[in-house]
């Protein structure tokens, strides 16, 4: 189901993205190998401390946390006064959750000389929040600069500590020094649940409300907002925003358990019922901004700060499984979604998710079992069936594959911007069972619902091109398509092949040596730029293109089309309706536009 990291979060709206685009612009900041003295590890006391070292480092890059926690252990009972080794093992300590000891190795390595380790600070000061230690948290942070994001999250959390510590004007007036440079947007939301635990309704409303306005499809957003108005008795007002909300196609378990209580005109409590939740709530939103950048290490500590300080907060725990699933680690990520208890909301996703792992552990029978299983439990269940249908997909069983979206989209109602996906992959699926008039009806109209999607975009453009259809409208909506993702190398690649396709050479040898650049081991992409090379005359190129594509194609598929090419060239090569320029192609589709 989770074909990218942006799909794999939850989480969607302005929140994280204004997050990201800081994480961007950071470049980074949050180091987890700060500057320490390194000559510290030249004088490791023993082979196998230098063994356990190398150990974890290993485990660390595969997040396997705790074998990383394990071995840093070893060689610390061995290097207690490393400064290096202690910067490697509070982070694998805080990676796998055990933040006591974490911020123990924090407070050694700070003392022997690596105080501008920023990430240490934090935890440190995360230990004392979950203390309850407000003054110890506030001098505690207030060595880190407000210019570097982790500055920046140290602020919000100490801004935290002041409302735990009753100090909310204080918080406010922090925070205003925090907002310059394109994170108010984010901050105003902190503003008003450090309000709401403070028992000031009036600034609450005052905050989520402005909230609410610039970003109302945040489902973090919505339900504070109907939480904070809900209870302050205006429940049609909360209601409203919900309503906003799901016109949209989107839900969240959470938003529909406060709106039953408000359709029975019930007080729905609070969002964040302490400084702990709140602050939590921040390491989780900055978690999966970085994960979305693909830095999984900082977003794992971050999340593990924040189940620290909300053990309850089971969001957390289901992105945790998330990251370890990213990495491959199924059963860690399993044993996350199985702590979840029966009772929660998101209990349902966390037993989809255990059925999902079962194909990446290699049992998909057993998974389609279950999905299967859940499914017909709870026909309603969307994540279960979405998740059914790319299974399904994934096992080549295409119809029914576009059975299963076929029910998503009944339960849906096919009719909201959010469903364009269903007829995305339903017309995958539709494609591959060589259905292609069904397909092409559902491509179009996850366009009409979504009508940039670049995915969409190059998967009809592209299968336009190859059926020498619509020339002109594919080659522009391809174009679309690279424009809103210039770095997905199946995009360009589908470029140069339209390009190829129309007899465009030197265009699509351009373009398909930007997709080899980017992909540079699909199969397909390296026959393409052979071929490409081939049409534009530069031969001995296309060979060992050809010679790639079969070295790294896998499923052999790639390597028996090529095995021709390498033999005689490809003017000896058996032509396609799919492979030559459309200028070979028999017949007048061309001309259909």
């Amino acid at each position: 189901m989770f074909p990218g990291v942006a799909d794999a979060f939850p989480e969607t709206g302005r929140l994280v993205n204004i997050l990201q685009r800081f994480v961007v612009a950071s470049g980074v900041a949050l180091c987890l190998s700060a500057p320490v003295a390194a000559e510290g590890f030249l004088d490791l006391a023993s082979p196998s401390t230098t063994g356990s070292y190398l150990a974890g480092q290993e485990a660390m890059d595969k997040l396997q946390t705790p074998d990383a926690s394990r071995f840093f252990h070893e060689a610390l009972l061995e290097q207690w006064e490393n400064p290096l080794l202690l910067n490697r093992a509070f982070v694998a300590f805080a990676a796998n959750g055990e933040i006591d000891q974490a911020a123990d190795a924090a407070r050694r390595l700070l003392k022997l000389g690596g105080g501008s380790n920023q990430l240490a600070q934090l935890v440190i000061a995360t230990e004392s929040l979950k203390q309850r230690r407000y003054a110890a948290t506030i001098r505690d942070l207030d060595a880190l600069g407000a210019d570097s994001f982790e500055g920046i999250t140290g602020a919000i959390l100490k801004a935290w500590a002041m409302t735990g510590d009753n100090r909310v004007d204080e918080a406010f007036a922090s925070l205003d020094e925090v907002g310059q440079g394109g994170l108010e947007e984010f901050l105003v939301f902190h503003r008003a649940i450090m309000a709401d635990v403070a028992g000031r309704t009036d600034d609450a409303i005052e905050y989520i409300t402005r909230a609410q306005e610039v970003d109302p499809f945040t489902a973090d957003i919505v339900e504070s907002y109907a939480r904070i108005y809900g209870n302050a008795g205006r429940f049609d007002e909360a209601l409203a925003a919900i309503a906003k909300f799901e016109a949209q196609g989107m839900t969240h378990p959470s938003v529909s358990a406060v709106k039953a209580k408000l359709v029975a005109r019930q007080r729905p409590g609070l969002f964040a019922d302490s400084a702990q939740a709140g602050a939590a709530e921040m390491f989780h939103s900055v978690g999966v901004a970085y994960a979305r950048e693909g830095i999984n290490d900082i977003a794992l500590v971050l999340e593990r700060l924040a189940q620290y300080l909300d053990p309850r907060n089971d969001t957390v725990t289901l992105v945790l499984g998330q990251l370890y699933d990213g990495a491959g680690q199924h059963e860690l990520a399993n044993a996350l979604y199985d702590s979840i208890p029966a009772n929660s909301l998101l209990k349902p996703m966390a037993i989809v998710r255990v059925a999902d792992n079962l194909d990446a552990l290699g049992d998909r029978p057993q998974a389609l079992r279950r999905l299967s299983n859940i499914v017909a439990t709870n026909p309603t269940d969307i994540e279960a069936i979405s998740v059914l249908g790319d299974l399904l997909r994934t096992d080549k069983q295409y119809g029914e594959a576009a059975a299963a979206y076929t029910k998503a989209l009944a339960v849906t109602g096919g009719k909201s911007p959010s469903d364009w996906r269903f007829y995305y992959v339903r017309g995958i699926a539709y494609e591959r069972n060589d259905e292609f008039p069904l397909a092409e009806a559902d491509f179009l109209r996850a366009l009409e619902l979504n009508p940039n999607q670049p995915q969409v975009l190059n998967y009809l453009g592209y299968s336009w091109v190859d059926k020498g259809m619509n020339l002109t409208r594919a080659l522009d909506m391809i174009q679309k398509a690279v424009e809103a993702a210039p770095n997905d190398g199946y995009i360009i690649d589908s470029l140069g092949w339209a390009y190829y396709r129309l007899g465009r050479f030197e265009e699509a040898v351009e373009q398909l040596e930007r997709a080899v650049q980017l992909r540079a081991a699909d199969p397909e992409i390296n026959d393409h730029l052979g071929d490409a090379y081939w049409r534009a005359g530069r031969k001995l190129e296309a060979r060992f293109q050809w010679n790639v594509a079969s070295s790294v194609d896998e499923e052999g598929n790639v390597k028996a089309r090529v095995a021709p090419k390498l033999k005689d060239g490809l003017d000896a090569a058996p032509v396609t309706e799919d492979s030559a320029p459309i200028e070979d192609v028999p017949g007048d589709q061309a001309s259909v536009e």
